[in-house]
């Protein structure tokens, strides 16, 4: 279950790639299938990255000499030397980040010139039902590791651009998911034990799974409105 479109960032063989806070590693996996291309995934988080590169061993072979590795790692001090990726992926970390902006002027440091910059965070309008449905201490908002702000498009792109980054355009994900969460922060209490929710599970695997062509149409229909992800698409300037 890919947010970003691999397929826009033009990668080829020899292109080295960071997935920045990789969690179990949906999108180093992607990469990893793409021949040639070299993709490291960085997480604090030991069992995720644990669980990353397990999952290597589920995917088919691949053709071409590439590297694909796994590194612990703070998104503040990344163990990296200035200019060494063609492109960073930031998928779902930066709503995490009480200093987002501390991790952005890494990721501009660690990308080379002309290099791509893809962050997605939860779309806003999805992720406020989720505050509203599930408040206060012990709410959504309030776990360990959580979500500490909502991010709206436009301040997300300033901050970015002030950096030296253009912006490239943007695409909503994951309709389908924004309902899930939604039923999980309305039985807070219950969370995945409550039968809607389990419902709701089981329809997701199912789509994950067989990818029906009724889903797939249905939620690019619902993308644009309901996407609980957006993914923002930059390019970091040559000078």
């Amino acid at each position: 279950m890919l947010t970003v479109r691999l397929e826009t960032l033009g990668l080829t063989a020899g292109d080295w790639v960071l997935d920045l806070g990789c969690g179990e590693g949906r999108h180093v996996h992607g990469i990893h299938m793409l021949p040639g291309v070299n993709v490291v995934g960085l997480d604090l988080d030991i069992p995720s990255l644990v669980k990353a590169r397990d999952g290597l061993g589920y995917l088919p072979p691949t053709t071409g000499e590439a590297a694909t590795s796994f590194l612990s790692g703070d998104a503040y001090r990344l163990p990296f030397a200035d200019a060494a990726f063609d492109v960073v992926i930031c998928s779902e970390v930066l709503e995490h980040l009480h200093e987002y902006d501390r991790a952005l002027a890494e990721i501009r440091r660690v990308l080379k010139p002309g290099g791509r910059f893809v962050p997605t965070v939860p779309r806003a309008w999805p992720e406020r039902i989720c505050w509203a449905l599930a408040p206060g201490k012990d709410g959504y908002a309030d776990q360990p590791g959580g979500h500490v702000r909502i991010f709206h498009e436009p301040d997300l792109r300033k901050s970015i651009s002030d950096l030296g980054f253009s912006y490239n355009g943007k695409h909503y994900a994951h309709a389908l998911h924004a309902p899930y969460w939604w039923l999980k922060c309305a039985f807070w209490d219950r969370r995945d034990d409550h039968p809607l929710v389990k419902l709701y599970h089981r329809f997701l695997v199912w789509d994950l799974m067989d990818r029906p062509a009724l889903t797939r149409v249905l939620e690019a229909m619902a993308n644009p409105f309901a996407g609980k992800s957006v993914a923002l698409y930059f390019r970091k300037g040559l000078a």
